[in-house]
């Protein structure tokens, strides 16, 4: 009696920049992040091949203040990467300010 081994694999791309990459399956909800060119090389999910979809780098619009933000190559400050799809559903991947603490001893 012969085995038959199975080995599954999932294809990745990036529709902004045309990355593509192989890998093995993640868990249910786990996303593929890579530096995006396209985007400002900002950190950008890969969605699974032949999705139907378009990525976006989302600016910020509100004053930035003292605070710590992911900015793009080209200096602005980015708050999320929005992946609309096709069908209606959408995604974001949000870039989060940075806290800032001071330690002081008195």
């Amino acid at each position: 009696m012969a085995a038959l081994l199975l080995d599954a694999f999932q294809d990745w791309y990036c529709p902004a920049c045309g990355a593509e990459e192989r890998t093995r399956p993640y868990p249910p909800n786990a996303a593929r992040m890579h530096t995006c060119t396209a985007l400002h090389c900002l950190t950008a999910p890969m969605v699974l091949a032949g999705a139907d979809c378009k990525v976006t780098a989302v600016e910020r619009m509100d004053y930035l203040g003292r605070e710590i933000q992911a900015t793009g190559d080209d200096g602005k400050p980015y708050m999320a990467i929005r992946t609309d799809y096709a069908d209606g559903r959408n995604d974001v991947a949000v870039h989060a300010p940075l806290a800032r603490a001071r330690f002081t001893e008195d």
